[in-house]
């Protein structure tokens, strides 16, 4: 029997939706929410609750990394390792509730330290539930959202991660650091509970041969009136060709549909590292400074909104424009920001900024979400995070000593490979707007 036809029938469904949220049982046609509630069926608005929610750990690690350097880079590579490992154990979920307790420790580690030693353990464990998190967000948006929605909503983890930034930049003008700490514990406080009543991955799920809960989880975000047949046939085609039971070997790397795929995610996410954003911003208040701005904090907090305006831009074309356009039109004004920026500094970083944000910032993260094959989705996630954070950083580690250098020299070096990411996109970086993960998946075969 089907799903639709077990809800008519009054069957009982409260043993799945225990893992996939019974508080969407709200929606159903049983609810006296009034007439409003075709339309909160219509418009997945369960999706857009469970984004907003596994936001809240993007928040947390933009809050990180507003405030440490590459110490935390360090953790993050180690939590990258482990990510695919644990995520492919237990699931987006608990993944999410397993990088939540680091996170809460290591900030209370540093709130609370009274010496070195704590503060360094404490950016480790922060690092480590970053690199967790950093892998699992995107690719639970990505396995949830509706085709057209897809892309807009896996940009609301970047654009989570600059409104982390921000805040912690506002109240680092008013409270002292062990307050900003504890503050930093909120988003995993409010994350690991909220965890409970959102749906598991119905593409996990299904991985796991776990059918009558991925029909579930797939019916809850889908809302009770539509009809997800389509859908349901498309994942099931998918396990079925990648079966658990086959063991993917190291020679399977070479067929195409593995390489370009892992090649595409991992490219995408060095070159964004490489264009030297994070070195800059990890050191605009030093470039504030140095160009005369009294204020220096409060112009980087300036910065920071900047970064959640343009991210927000991103976030509405990402579904309209499509992920290639965004890239190569953005990566290609980059390259010519880094020239302003290495002869007006202040007007080049907000430049910079802006751009990167609309394109590079964003739209690396969501195309990695998408291209990943299900069957090797682990360990390609582990490695395409793992090159993220090791490039970080290298770049966090080199920019002060660039910028020393020659500030010029080192915004040119940037420019440079802003332009090599551009022909990188034009020539190899496929278009995924308005297509299945099934159908992008199966494009490489």
């Amino acid at each position: 029997m089907s799903f639709r036809g077990e809800i008519e029938n009054g069957g009982d469904l409260q043993k799945p939706l225990l893992h996939t949220g019974s508080w969407y049982r709200l929606g159903s046609r049983h609810s006296s929410m009034g007439p409003s509630t075709p339309v909160v069926r219509r418009k997945s608005i369960s999706v857009v609750l469970c984004v907003l929610i596994v936001a809240l750990g993007p928040i947390q690690f933009g809050f990180t990394f507003s405030w440490f350097g590459s110490l935390v880079n360090v953790g993050a590579m180690i939590g990258a390792i482990t990510s695919g490992l644990i995520e492919d154990y237990v699931g987006r979920k608990g993944s999410l509730m397993i990088a939540s307790v680091p996170n809460i420790i290591g900030w209370l580690a540093i709130a609370f330290s009274g010496d070195t030693l704590f503060l360094y353990l404490g950016r480790l464990l922060e690092g480590f539930g970053v690199g967790i998190i950093s892998y699992t967000v995107p690719i639970y948006i990505s396995e949830i959202s509706p085709q057209h929605l897809r892309g807009s909503l896996g940009s609301v983890n970047q654009l989570s991660v600059t409104i982390g930034v921000v805040l912690a930049y506002l109240f680092g003008l008013f409270v002292d650091w062990r307050v900003l700490a504890v503050l930093g514990v909120v988003p995993c406080a409010i994350l690991m509970p909220s965890l409970v009543f959102i749906p598991e991955s119905p593409r996990w799920l299904a991985k796991k041969g776990r059918t009558r809960d991925f029909e579930t989880s797939l019916q809850v975000l889908r809302g009770f009136d539509t009809d997800i047949s389509f859908e349901v046939n498309e994942i099931k085609k998918t396990v079925e060709n990648t079966s658990e039971k086959t063991k993917i070997r190291f020679s399977d790397f070479a067929q195409k549909r593995y390489w370009f795929p892992l090649t595409v995610g991992i490219g995408l996410l060095v070159l964004r590292q490489f264009t030297g954003v994070n070195g800059v911003l990890f050191y605009s208040s030093n470039i504030f400074a140095t160009a005369g701005i009294s204020s220096s904090n409060l112009a980087t907090f300036v910065l920071g909104v900047i970064q959640v305006i343009a991210t927000g831009v991103a976030t509405w074309l990402a579904d309209k424009v499509g992920r290639r356009l965004l890239l190569i039109d953005v990566v290609s004004e980059d390259s010519n920001t880094y020239s302003i920026l290495g002869i007006v500094s202040v007007a080049g970083l907000v430049a910079m900024i802006i751009t990167f944000n609309v394109g590079l910032g964003n739209i690396p993260w969501v195309i990695m979400s998408e291209i990943l094959p299900v069957d090797i989705k682990g360990i390609a996630g582990s490695l395409a995070i793992l090159a993220n954070w090791l490039t970080t950083w290298i770049v966090t580690l080199t920019a002060n000593l660039l910028l020393d250098w020659s500030s010029g020299g080192t915004f040119t070096i940037y420019a440079s490979m802003s332009a090599i990411t551009a022909l990188v996109v034009i020539l190899w970086i496929p278009e995924t707007k308005g297509r299945t993960l099934e159908e992008i998946q199966w494009s490489f075969r």
